[in-house]
């Protein structure tokens, strides 16, 4: 893709981001690195100002505490400019889109 070409915003992405490489961090930093790998990875793809990573994010990264992160994050990312016309993209969970809209439709049989 030219360099030139630009991205009509906002748009979004499918990625499932390899954290391996948190693995030579010490073992009581891992989960931290593993953060700030996958930020790294979101930046230098989306060619955003910032990041926001959703709290199931976060929670996945994190759920086998700071010792064992998992090896790979599938994410689905969504760059958009913000209210100060910065360009931020927004890292969720594969998956949890759906999660979300299913429990939506239980709820509402239930009343």
């Amino acid at each position: 893709m030219p360099k030139d070409k630009e991205v009509e915003l906002p748009y979004t992405r499918t990625y499932v981001v390899s954290l391996r490489d948190a693995y030579r961090a010490p073992r009581k930093k891992r989960a931290k690195v593993a953060v700030r790998i996958l930020r790294d990875f979101i930046l230098r793809h989306t060619k955003a100002d910032y990041v926001k990573l959703s709290n199931e994010v976060n929670e996945y990264i994190w759920s086998r505490s700071i010792e064992k992160p998992p090896r790979k994050v599938p994410v689905h990312v969504r760059v958009y400019r913000d209210e100060n016309d910065m360009v931020a993209a927004e890292v969720k969970l594969l998956g949890t889109e759906e999660k979300e809209g299913e429990e939506e439709g239980k709820e509402l049989e239930t009343e």
